[in-house]
């Protein structure tokens, strides 16, 4: 039967993982007739189908401060614990009001459940579900353990409460192996493993007229080689890796093309980057105020570009992470038919490579044979195709909306069975 489907996280808005990844639910879940509703701190969803919290959002004043009084140190004051358990008394009413406004029969918590960096609004699911015994699926796509500046705190109570709980009406859900063995060792729960996904059976449209003029806009020319870093600039990404490629490529028209910019993680690793090109004589794009949730024109009537745009103007692809979760970059890359250049992260030697893709890889240096295949495959343009239809082929076997959709009908089955 069809189900109204709440989703909940802190934020439901632009690029990234968790907001990309729930709208795929979404659409997945619509083609069963279910109809999703949003709950965040920041959304871009319709008005008339979502509920916007600020308080919700990891980004709110009042979280913020909670959380410079929580990491990095082992014992809290009365008035940090007074402060957290205001704020989840005020989240969990706004949860009983998303209930009741959209009829909800079902929660879908992205991400909330699973890294702390919103601890009352994990308290305050974690208490509405034991509240309500409402049906809950919890999709984690990292852990706090997972994460350096999270293993000193002064929250472990809760961290072993809310991240995520043990109840018995709600089912996890993980993005790789490594992941599910973790959740049962640290926290004896079973899950079900569903990839992140891209619909490949919907191959992409060509460039239309409005990205025609993408990279004259960005500074290249034609006879420019655009080599894409379409991340945020943030030490895991490993960006340093792509500056070495180029640098031994010795090629004056590649160009490295970085998307993103440094979000919340501060601007050191990006200065750090722009000297290490200097010095080493690599030119960088750095266009992230050329890039946004949706087109439109920026405040100096120049036109602002989604992440889309890019990836057909790229002639490689660079993914040179020390540490992901999945990996979107890598399946978008793939799904634009561009080839794409991976450091061999752990996930990627779990999970993604043993698939039988064929890319060309490094482990932690850019070797001499990195150096010549990505040559040839800049020089070797039927070679290219032929490396990017294979790996096309091979993702629309495993990581393609079926893949999904098998996934939540038995979520959904199971919770049938639960309530019957």
């Amino acid at each position: 039967m069809p189900h109204n489907v709440g989703f909940v996280s802190t934020r439901f808005a632009g690029t990234d993982g968790v907001s990309l990844e729930s709208a795929k639910w979404a659409e997945v879940l619509w083609e069963d007739r279910h109809i999703s509703f949003w709950y965040a701190g920041s959304l871009d969803r319709a008005p008339d189908i979502s509920m916007c919290i600020p308080e919700a959002h990891f980004g709110h004043p009042e979280n913020v401060w909670i959380n410079h009084q929580l990491w990095g140190r082992t014992r809290r004051c009365p008035e940090v614990s007074r402060r957290i358990h205001d704020l989840s008394e005020y989240l969990k009413t706004t949860l009983y009001e998303y209930r009741k406004r959209f009829d909800l029969d079902l929660l879908i918590v992205q991400n909330a459940l699973t890294i702390p960096m919103h601890i009352p609004l994990g308290i305050a699911l974690t208490e509405f579900l034991l509240e309500t015994r409402m049906p809950a699926i919890a999709h984690h796509h990292d852990f706090y353990w997972e994460r350096d500046r999270f293993q000193i705190s002064a929250v472990d109570d809760y961290l072993e409460m809310a991240f995520p709980p043990r109840i018995p009406h709600l089912q996890h859900v993980v993005i790789n192996q490594t992941g599910r063995e973790r959740l049962a060792w640290r926290k004896g729960l079973p899950c079900l493993l569903i990839p992140n996904v891209f619909d490949f059976d919907i191959p992409p449209e060509p460039v239309d007229d409005y990205a025609a003029d993408l990279r004259r806009e960005i500074g290249l020319t034609d006879e420019d080689r655009m080599i894409l870093q379409p991340t945020r600039v943030v030490p895991r990404k490993g960006i340093e890796h792509a500056i070495s490629l180029l640098r031994r490529l010795r090629d004056p028209r590649c160009k490295l093309v970085i998307s993103h910019d440094s979000g919340d993680e501060g601007q050191d690793y990006l200065e750090q980057l722009v000297e290490l090109a200097q010095d080493e004589g690599v030119e960088l794009r750095l266009i992230a105020d050329r890039i946004a949730d949706r087109r439109q024109l920026d405040a100096r009537g120049r036109k602002m570009y989604v992440l889309e745009d890019l990836y057909p103007h790229a002639d490689i692809v660079t993914f040179p992470s020390l540490y992901e979760g999945f990996g979107n970059a890598l399946l978008e890359a793939i799904y634009f038919r561009r080839p794409v250049i991976v450091n061999r992260y752990s996930v990627f030697i779990r999970d993604i490579e043993p698939k039988g893709f064929r890319l060309p890889t490094m482990d932690g240096f850019v070797s001499r044979r990195l150096i010549e295949e990505t040559r040839r495959i800049l020089q070797d343009e039927a070679y290219r195709e032929e490396l990017v239809d294979h790996n096309y082929q091979v993702a629309r076997r495993y990581y393609g909306y079926p893949v999904l959709r098998h996934g939540l009908r038995n979520l959904f089955d199971n919770i049938r069975h639960q309530t019957e």
